[in-house]
């Protein structure tokens, strides 16, 4: 009896593929199996495949460190590596099962923007890592919270939402970030709070931070801004003058912008306002006392009362310290008397004057130094037209190059003084409100015409015939003078005669008198005299009294019979 033919290899091969299907398609994929055998910490699992596969129990806790709940025949999910390995088990993985089922859930919930659950279980350079249900993303640490967070302990191991910035499944790669939930979340709130504020509205808030510029206050979950300029009526020159953080307030709500969500918030709204009735408190040309508690380029700040202040313009500071910085003037928290030269309540607004407040240094010296009183001073400056004096009260007078000397030119006379001298001079004038003191140092001269009138006052006029007595001979003409002490003054060349011989100075000398008729006066009230006027003069009156040259009488017979009538006359 023939006996049957042994089966070949091939034949077991195709016995067993009949037997269990074909394997081509499993690796690589998630399939379905059955929990056959608990054994230690290692879980048997039969996938249908020639061999079970054995994968590490701690791979199905669903929470780190938890012992998971599984037994014998549960039905499970796995991702299959390989069929078999070189002991001929098949190679399974639950914890690639449950990523690959997170990939494709984490793709969709991306496509859609939604929000994803994970739990922040480690950290890493620049970040922390996320566990999404079985995918690992990266949370950098700038997306964490809205603000920069010390200590994120608090925050680990516990489910929270995040939102999927950014993810590639070829590359394994998955950023998140929780900052873009509470933002998404915060500006939910924001919108809803701010709904339900009115401009005007008092509420209570809480001090979180504060700047050079103002302090930002927690109304329940939205800030508002507290400008340094709305906390009080009174200067503030920092907010922590005011407040401190952490400190709760009330606060009225002054403007609400919807579309940006900026609140700004008063704290001076819910106080009196010292503006009201400014102008009658403060009456112009009225006198106060005030703090001074600011000093710029332009002037300094002057504080009549908490919450109102008034502005001394540079201009007003001082009458005789001009183009000086305030600051040299006043200093910070000086008591000062101020006079109120303009009140503007709508624009809040006081200008002030601290010179008025004092009395005007040109009026006073006009009292103590009347015209015609003698001063003395140091000569400060000296300029191409005058010298200027500095006098008592810290004022400046001004001797005018004509009223230097007599008998000299303005330059001749200027030459004679020099900064620091000490003089005296006379006061001609003095004119408060163009602050301008006049003086005069010949005045104090011999000869000189009296200060601060004609020259008639002195007993000479235009047109007066007076007896002169020659002080000095030059070649431009003479020097002379009235009687003993009378005034000085020049006589031309030409003036001297009127005939050429008659006009030269040498044929007169030193202490010789003759009479001469006052011509006029210069710049300087000095009189002016001429021989040659007052023979001009003589033979009109001689032609008007005893005939004229049509008469047929000669120049030289009117000239003799007014000589000869002049001679019976005396």
């Amino acid at each position: 009896m023939a006996t049957a033919a042994q089966p070949t290899r091939d034949d077991f091969a195709a016995l067993l593929e009949q037997t269990l299907g074909t394997t081509d398609g499993f690796e690589g994929r998630v399939v379905k199996g059955t929990v056959t055998a608990i054994e230690n910490d290692l879980v048997v699992i039969d996938v249908g495949l020639k061999s079970e596969g054995r994968v590490p129990l701690r791979e199905f806790a669903t929470v780190p460190g938890q012992k998971p709940d599984l037994n014998v025949g549960d039905e499970v999910e796995v991702y299959v590596d390989r069929v078999e390995n070189v002991h001929g088990e098949a190679m399974l993985s639950r914890d690639r099962a449950r990523r690959e089922a997170a990939w494709d859930k984490l793709e969709q919930e991306f496509s859609k923007t939604a929000r994803v659950e994970g739990v922040i279980f480690g950290r890493v350079k620049g970040g922390f890592t996320v566990d999404l249900n079985g995918a690992v993303a990266f949370l950098p640490g700038s997306q964490v919270d809205i603000r920069p967070v010390r200590d994120v302990t608090p925050l680990m191991d516990l489910p929270q939402p995040f939102q999927i910035l950014k993810m590639d499944r070829r590359r394994g790669n998955i950023v998140v970030s929780r900052r873009a939930v509470l933002e998404e979340t915060r500006a939910e709130q924001r919108t809803g709070l701010i709904q339900s504020l009115a401009e005007g509205q008092v509420i209570d808030g809480v001090v979180k931070n504060i700047t050079d510029y103002g302090a930002f206050v927690d109304l329940g979950g939205i800030d508002g801004l507290l400008h340094v300029t709305d906390m009080s009526y009174k200067r503030v020159n920092h907010p922590s003058e005011v407040i401190n953080i952490g400190d709760t307030v009330k606060v009225q709500i002054i403007r609400i912008n919807r579309e940006t969500q900026r609140i700004s918030l008063g704290m001076k709204q819910l106080e009196s306002d010292p503006w009201e009735g400014a102008s009658a408190k403060y009456p112009i040309e009225g006198r106060f006392t005030g703090r001074v508690t600011n000093i710029t380029e332009y002037g300094a700040f002057v504080e009549l009362e908490p919450g109102i202040e008034g502005l001394v313009h540079v201009s007003e500071m001082s009458w005789t310290k001009k183009n000086v910085h305030p600051g040299k003037i006043v200093s910070t928290s000086q008591e000062v008397d101020v006079v109120i030269l303009e009140v503007d309540e709508d624009k809040r607004r006081i200008s002030l004057g601290l010179k008025q407040a004092q009395q005007n240094p040109w009026e006073r010296f006009a009292e103590q130094h009347p015209v015609g009183s003698t001063v003395e001073g140091e000569v400060k400056n000296s300029t191409e037209f005058g010298l200027f004096i500095g006098l008592d009260g810290d004022v400046d007078g001004m001797v005018h190059m004509s009223d230097i000397s007599w008998g000299m030119t303005g330059e001749e006379a200027l030459a004679l003084h020099h900064k620091g001298e000490t003089v005296q001079a006379q006061v001609l004038d003095v004119d408060a409100e163009k602050e301008r003191i006049s003086l005069g140092i010949k005045q104090l001269e011999r000869g000189g015409v009296s200060a601060g009138g004609t020259a008639s006052e002195g007993g000479v006029t235009r047109g007066q015939t007076v007896t002169v007595t020659v002080l000095s001979v030059g070649d431009a003409g003479l020097d002379v003078q009235i009687g003993e002490d009378g005034a000085t003054g020049f006589i031309r060349r030409g003036d001297l005669g009127r005939d050429r011989d008659e006009q030269r100075p040498e044929r007169f000398q030193v202490g010789q008198k003759f009479d001469a008729q006052v011509t006029g006066f210069d710049r300087s009230k000095k009189p002016t005299f001429s021989i040659k006027a007052l023979q001009l003069s003589e033979e009109k009156q001689a032609v008007a009294q005893y005939g004229s040259s049509d008469s047929g009488a000669s120049l030289g017979d009117i000239l003799g019979e007014a000589f000869r009538s002049r001679q019976n006359n005396n």
